[in-house]
C-alpha cells in the first residue's frame, strides 16, 4: 500500500491514495484506509481484470457483497471502483485485527465471476478514553512500598499501532506507574507504592493518568485518580489461583454458570467477609455479557454469546473484604467459546435470468447462487443441490458459488414453469438445511403446427339448401400460447366445375364454420372437395390443411318426364294398332325419365283411365303397353288411354300422358293421325264418314307439312348464320340452347305447345309436368323429322329464362373479346327406349325413320360439333 497523510492542527486529511493490486487466480485485492469520503478512488477494476470497458453495461457488470450496506461501487463508464458509503472499520470488523470486505464481481452474457477482496486499513480516528473521568482508589496506610494497585484501563477501538500504546502518570512523591500487557497485546496500568503512606499527614492524593496511542499524530485520554488513604486492615483476601481457564459452548442461555470463584481472608467479622466484583480492567463489553455475584463469587452469563463475533474473553475479577481500609485482590479468568452449529446456511440469488425461451440451448445460465454459513469448520461447510427430476443442474464455480444451467431443450407445451428447490446443507452435527425456491418461467415460441381434430371431414348436404346456411364446422388446435395459438381459418383457392370455390362456400375465419353461398342442385353437382387451412398468428406463422368432402344428397324435386310417345301438335299422342293383333301384342312402349337418382328416379307405370280396361295392360316398371286379348269387331276403333308415370320418392311425384290408339286393318307406312275419330263409333255406320275425314285430314296435313318444311328451311338457314360459333356446317343441324334450371317452383299440369321466336327453332315443343320444379323441354326438328314423333328433351327453367341472362359465346369479330367461361357440366341422363311403333324387323331401341328423316341429337352449347352432313354430335351422347 502506498499512501501519504498530511498533518493539520486537529484534523487528518488523506492526500494521495494508491491501491496495491495483488494478483491471484481470478481474484484481485485492494487495500484502502477507512473513513474515505464518497467517490474516493479504490482502483480501476476493469483494467485490472482485463475487461472491455465499453461492454460493462451490456454484460450487466455489477458488484455483489454479503453485507447489507453497499460500501463500494463501480462506475460502468470507466471501470473505476470507488467508495460508495463511508467505511468505519470499527463498525465493520469491531476488534478484529484484520478487516476485509469480500466482494463478488459478476458479468453475464457470457457468465464470468471474479473475487475481489478489499482490506480496510485502520486510521487513528479514535483517542483512548477511560470509563470514568475520576477514579477513586482506596489504599490503606499500612500498605508496604511496592504494593501494586491496578488502575482503570482506557479503551481505544483502533487496532495495530493506532491502538492504546502506553500510560503515564503525573509526577508525585508516593506512586509510580508500571504498564503491563495482556495476552492479546492490550495494555493496562498498575499503580506502584513507592514509600509508605501516612493518613494523618495526607489522606488524599491526586494524580493524573494519561493513556496514549501509537498513531500519527498521537491521541490521548486522561482520567483523574483520587487516592484515599485508609486505616490499616492487616489481612487481605487471597484467591485459590490467580489464573483460571474455562471453556463454554456459544449461545448458552442467560444465567449459565461460567465459574465459581473462591477467595479467603484470615480476618474475622466484617474484615473477613469477602465481596466479588469486576476489577477496573474489565471492559464494558465484558460487563454486558457476564455478571459476578458479590457474595457467592459465581460468574454467570448475562448476555448472548456468539462465537462468530468473538471466541475468547478475559474476565478480571477482584475480591475485597468488608472491613475498613479493605484491600482488593485480583484474578484473571480466560473464557474460550466453543462453536456450535447454530447458523443455517444462507442462499443468496446473485443473478436470476427468467423467463427463459423454450428453445434455449443446453447450458444456458438461469441463475447465479451464493451460499454462506457463519459457522466455522464443518459447521460452516455447505453442500448445495437441486432435485434430479428437473432439466437443470448446479455447477460449482468457486467455493460456495454456484450457477444454475439447463441440461436439455425445454418444452413449454409439456411444462410451462418450474419451481426449483435449492437445498443448502452444512456438515454440522446435527446438520442444518436451508431451502430456497426459484421460479423459472418458460417463454413460448411458435414451434407447433395447428392440428385439425380429424384427418378429413365428410359433409352431407341436402340439395335445395338455403344460401348462407352453415353446412359444417372444422376445428384445429395449437398447443402454443398467446398469439402463437390464435388460429384463423381460410379456404384455399380452387375451382369447382370451372368456378372459383369462393363462389360456392365461405368460412368464418375465427370459428371455422363453413357456409354455403348458393343452393346446391344434386342434378348439377353431386360432390366436391375444398381445402381448409388453419394458420396461427406466430412469427413466422405455421399452418396445416384439411380436406372437406361435401356430398350433395338428392331430394325428390324432379317430376318424371315422358319422352316417348310425344303428343302431336300439342294435343295427345296417337298411334295405330292392327285389328289382327294377338293377345300380348306389343302396342308400344311408354318411356319416361327422372333427373333425380336412387329411389327418387325409380319409375312405375300404370293405366289410370282407358276406353276399355279389359283390352290393354302396361308393364309396371318397363312401360311396355300390350294387348290383353284379341280385338273384336265390336270393339271401338279408337281407344284413349291415360297413363301415369310415378317415381318412388317421398312424397312421390308423377306425370301422365294421353294416348289415342286407332284400330286399323293394316299398319300404314306413316303414322296415322286419327285423333278426331269418335272413340265408340261403329265401323259399318262410320265408314263413309271416316273416308271423308281421312281425305280432309290428309289435305290439311299435307298443307300444314309443306308450310312447316318451308318455315323450317328458312329458320334453319338463319340459325346457321347465327350459330357459326358452334361450328355446324349443315343447314339441317339445329342446336339446342341450354338454360339453368336452378329455381324451383310448383307446376302441376302438363303443357304441350309449339314455341316460336326469333332465337328459338320453329319446330320446338315445350313439356312441363307436375312437381315442385317446373321443367321445360325444347327440341328442334328438321323438316323431314317433323313427320316423326321422336324427340329428345332438355330441362328448362322458365324462371331462369325470365330473370337470368344466359351467357352466350361471342362470335369472332362481333365483340372483340373472348367468350366468358361457361359451366360445361352436363347432366348425363340415360334416355330410355323411345320406340312407339316399332317395325317387325326392328329391335327395341331408337326408332328408325325414312331416309329423308334427319336424326336429331341433343347438342349442348358451346360444345356442338358437326362431323357428318346429316347430324350434329356432342361428347357423351351416343346415337
Amino acid at each position: 500500500m502506498c499512501w501519504r497523510m498530511r498533518s493539520c492542527p486537529g484534523q487528518v486529511y488523506l492526500a494521495l491514495l494508491t491501491c496495491c493490486l495483488v494478483p491471484a487466480s481470478s481474484q484481485i485485492r485492494y487495500t484502502v484506509p477507512e473513513e474515505l469520503e464518497h467517490g474516493a478512488f479504490v482502483g480501476n477494476i476493469a483494467e485490472d481484470l482485463g475487461l472491455d470497458i465499453s461492454k460493462l453495461s451490456s454484460r450487466r457488470f455489477r458488484i455483489v457483497s454479503g453485507s447489507n450496506k453497499q460500501h463500494l461501487e463501480v462506475n460502468l463508464e470507466n471501470g473505476i471502483l470507488f467508495v460508495n458509503e463511508k467505511i468505519d472499520r470499527e463498525e465493520v470488523c469491531e476488534f478484529q485485527p484484520v478487516c476485509s470486505l469480500h466482494l463478488q464481481v459478476v458479468m453475464e452474457n457470457p457468465l464470468e465471476l471474479y473475487r475481489v477482496e478489499v482490506e480496510i486499513l485502520d486510521i487513528n480516528d479514535n483517542a483512548p478514553s477511560f470509563p470514568w473521568h475520576d477514579y477513586v482508589l482506596e489504599v490503606t496506610e499500612s500498605a508496604a512500598p511496592g504494593a501494586r494497585f491496578p488502575l482503570e484501563s482506557a479503551q481505544d477501538p483502533d487496532v495495530g499501532s493506532n491502538s492504546l500504546r502506553t500510560y503515564k502518570l503525573s509526577p508525585n512523591g508516593f506512586f509510580s506507574l508500571e504498564v503491563q500487557s495482556r495476552s492479546d497485546g492490550s495494555k493496562f496500568a498498575e499503580l506502584v507504592l513507592e514509600r509508605p503512606l501516612d493518613r494523618e499527614q495526607q489522606k488524599t492524593h491526586r494524580v493524573l493518568l494519561t493513556a496514549m496511542d501509537g498513531g500519527v499524530p498521537e491521541r490521548s485520554g486522561t482520567a483523574m485518580v483520587i487516592i484515599s488513604v485508609l486505616d490499616a486492615n492487616d489481612n487481605v483476601p487471597t484467591f485459590d489461583q490467580s489464573f483460571y481457564r474455562v471453556s463454554l459452548p456459544e449461545n448458552v442461555p442467560g444465567g449459565t454458570l461460567v465459574i465459581k470463584l473462591n477467595a479467603s481472608d484470615l480476618d474475622e467479622g466484617t474484615n473477613g467477609e469477602i465481596e466479588y466484583s469486576f476489577s477496573g480492567h474489565a471492559p464494558q463489553k465484558v460487563r454486558d455479557l457476564f455478571l459476578v455475584e458479590p457474595r457467592s463469587g459465581n460468574v454467570r452469563v448475562k448476555g448472548v454469546l456468539d462465537y462468530e463475533k468473538s471466541n475468547l474473553y478475559e474476565l478480571y475479577i477482584q475480591a475485597k473484604d468488608r472491613g475498613p481500609s479493605a484491600v482488593a485482590v485480583h484474578c484473571r479468568v480466560l473464557l474460550n467459546l466453543l462453536d456450535v452449529n447454530d447458523n443455517a446456511p444462507e442462499v443468496i440469488l446473485t443473478s436470476v435470468s427468467t423467463p427463459v425461451m423454450e428453445d434455449a440451448p443446453p447450458g444456458t445460465v438461469i441463475a447465479v447462487i451464493s451460499v454462506m454459513d457463519r459457522d466455522s469448520g464443518d459447521n460452516g461447510d455447505v453442500n448445495c443441490d437441486i432435485p434430479k427430476n428437473v432439466p437443470f443442474q448446479l455447477h460449482s464455480s468457486y467455493k460456495n458459488y454456484y450457477t444454475l444451467v439447463t441440461t436439455e431443450v425445454l418444452d413449454r407445451e409439456a411444462v410451462s414453469e418450474y419451481n426449483i428447490t435449492i437445498s443448502a446443507r452444512d456438515f454440522g452435527s446435527p446438520p442444518r438445511t436451508t431451502k430456497k425456491i426459484i421460479n423459472v418461467q418458460v417463454t413460448d415460441i411458435n414451434d407447433n403446427v395447428p392440428t385439425f381434430l380429424q384427418p378429413s371431414y365428410t359433409v352431407y348436404v341436402m340439395e335445395n339448401n338455403p344460401p348462407g346456411a352453415s353446412i359444417c364446422s372444422v376445428t384445429a388446435v395449437d398447443p402454443d400460447a398467446n398469439q402463437n395459438s390464435y388460429l384463423s381459418y381460410s379456404i384455399l383457392e380452387g375451382h369447382i366445375q370451372g368456378m372459383p370455390v369462393s363462389t360456392y362456400v365461405s368460412i368464418n375465419s375465427d370459428s371455422g364454420n363453413i357456409y354455403a353461398l348458393r343452393s346446391f342442385d344434386y342434378e348439377q353437382i353431386r360432390n366436391f372437395q375444398i381445402k381448409v387451412q388453419a394458420q396461427d398468428a406466430g412469427f413466422p406463422p405455421l399452418s396445416s390443411n384439411v380436406t372437406v368432402n361435401v356430398f350433395i344428397l338428392d331430394q325428390n324435386d324432379n317430376v318424371p318426364v315422358i319422352v316417348s310417345p310425344l303428343p302431336k301438335n300439342g294435343s295427345v299422342a296417337t298411334d295405330v294398332i292392327p285389328r289382327s293383333a294377338d293377345p300380348g301384342y306389343l302396342v308400344g312402349k311408354v318411356s319416361a325419365m327422372d333427373a333425380d337418382s336412387g329411389q327418387n328416379s325409380r319409375l312405375s307405370y300404370q293405366i289410370l283411365q282407358a276406353t276399355d280396361s279389359t283390352l290393354f295392360s302396361i308393364a309396371l316398371y318397363t312401360g311396355e303397353l300390350r294387348t290383353i286379348r284379341s280385338l273384336g269387331d265390336k270393339d271401338a276403333t279408337k281407344h284413349r288411354l291415360l297413363i301415369q308415370v310415378r317415381d318412388n320418392g317421398q312424397p312421390p311425384l308423377s306425370t301422365s300422358v294421353s294416348i289415342v290408339l286407332t284400330v286399323v286393318d293394316s299398319i300404314p307406312e306413316t303414322p296415322s293421325e286419327l285423333n278426331d275419330l269418335p272413340l265408340n263409333s261403329d265401323p259399318s255406320s262410320t265408314s263413309s264418314l271416316t273416308l271423308y275425314l281421312i281425305v280432309s285430314l290428309g289435305s290439311v296435313s299435307f298443307t300444314f307439312l309443306v308450310a312447316i318444311i318451308v318455315l323450317t328451311v328458312i329458320k334453319c338457314h338463319k340459325d346457321r348464320l347465327s350459330l357459326q360459333d358452334y361450328k355446324c356446317s349443315m343447314p339441317t343441324c339445329c342446336c339446342l340452347r341450354s338454360r339453368d334450371s336452378g329455381d324451383v317452383f310448383k307446376n302441376s299440369n302438363i303443357n304441350l305447345q309449339i314455341s316460336s321466336g326469333n332465337k328459338v327453332q320453329t319446330n320446338c315443343m315445350e313439356s312441363s309436368g307436375n312437381g315442385p320444379q317446373n321443367y321445360c323441354y325444347k327440341v328442334c326438328l328438321t323438316p323431314e323429322s317433323a313427320k316423326s314423333d321422336f324427340m329428345f328433351l332438355k330441362p328448362y327453367n322458365s324462371t331462369t329464362q325470365n330473370n337470368e341472362k344466359v351467357p352466350e359465346k361471342t362470335a369472332p369479330g362481333k365483340g372483340g373479346q373472348n367468350p366468358p367461361p361457361v359451366n360445361n357440366t352436363v347432366n348425363e341422363i340415360k334416355l330410355p327406349n323411345t320406340d312407339w311403333s316399332p317395325q317387325k324387323t326392328q329391335k327395341p331401341g331408337l326408332k328408325r325413320y325414312k331416309k329423308d328423316t334427319t336424326i336429331i341429337k341433343w347438342c349442348l352449347e358451346p360444345q356442338v360439333r358437326c362431323t357428318i352432313p346429316t347430324a350434329c354430335s356432342i361428347p357423351g351422347l351416343s346415337t
